[in-house]
């Protein structure tokens, strides 16, 4: 038997990130630190799906000398990310005015794609049937890569 438990994604900006996942409605079920290996780990997850689908974000700590540990790039070779909402309309402007860049706005009123403040991909999907096309989203154009 194999059990879906999390994925991983590594992050410079634990707060940003936290707050970006926050505004798409996941809230933190748990925090492990580790002073010897020097990082952190915040697992995120969907109200309800605690356990199940799980967004873990490693966090190491900057070196002793207080240069950071690592830059990470590329954060579209991860893949994404992908959550389901009741409105992709509402979470896409929710996240707009938020000041997020909407990199793939939902022209279909199915998909549209953001990022992460650590470029990681997140595709957000309409539940149930395609909404329909509606403005300023239906003519909105792409931005940056996804």
């Amino acid at each position: 038997m194999v059990r879906y438990l999390h994925t991983m994604i590594r992050v410079t900006d634990p707060d940003a990130t936290i707050a970006f996942f926050e505004l798409l409605g996941l809230e933190e079920v748990r925090r492990m630190e580790s002073e010897k290996g020097r990082f952190t780990l915040i697992f995120l997850a969907a109200p309800g799906q605690e356990g199940v689908a799980e967004v873990e974000l490693t966090w190491n700590w900057p070196a002793e000398d207080g240069s950071p540990a690592e830059t990470y790039t590329g954060g579209r070779n991860f893949g994404h990310l992908a959550y389901r909402v009741t409105n992709v309309y509402e979470t896409c402007q929710k996240l707009a005015d938020a000041g997020v860049t909407i990199n793939r706005p939902p022209r279909d009123g199915h998909m549209a794609f953001v990022r992460t403040p650590d470029g990681i991909s997140i595709e957000i999907l309409q539940e149930g049937e395609h909404l329909a096309p509606a403005e300023p989203w239906a003519s909105m154009p792409n931005t940056g890569e996804w």
